[in-house]
């Protein structure tokens, strides 16, 4: 989800709600702390150099039971952040204090959620890494040893 999304669904809900990967909701006592741009600039393990930026959203939450972020306080906090650190329309990634660390998320909207969607790692090479696409598949049953159906002078050996 794109920082422009966002302000559109905003637009249109009364509450915010954000649901985690495991189907549980962010307590709705929740702050957004940081909205930013974060840039990565690296290099992959097939040599190429790559620059990524996304619009960053940090979630946290505290023992305000009081307060809750409404939507015309995050269109503002995003138009101000977008302003002043002059953020494009990036994608938004979403991080939240998990249990022993800080995870990662895209964003969607199910119509009535904001959805946390976890990230994964990957190799950005596999060509040149030489990983196959998929998993070849053997049943162990099918699985014959060489050694053992190779005859002497079949050339398989």
């Amino acid at each position: 989800m794109k920082l422009s999304e966002i302000n559109e669904v905003l637009k249109k809900v009364e509450t915010i709600a954000f649901q985690l990967p495991n189907g549980n909701l962010v307590p709705s006592h929740f702050h957004v702390t940081e909205v930013g741009k974060i840039t990565k600039h690296f290099i992959d393990c097939g040599g190429t150099t790559r620059l990524e930026e996304v619009a960053n959203f940090q979630l946290w939450e505290a023992n305000d039971y009081d307060h809750r972020l409404h939507p015309e306080k995050l269109i503002h906090i995003i138009e101000l952040s977008q302003k002043v650190l002059q953020i494009p329309d990036l994608e938004i990634e979403v991080e939240y204090q998990m249990k022993d660390t800080i995870g990662k998320f895209s964003l969607d909207f199910d119509g009535i959620n904001f959805l946390l969607i976890s990230k994964l790692t990957n190799c950005l090479a596999q060509d040149k890494c030489g990983i196959p696409s998929e998993k070849p598949k053997v049943k162990i049953g099918e699985w014959k040893s060489k050694a053992s159906s190779c005859e002497p002078n079949s050339g398989c050996c």
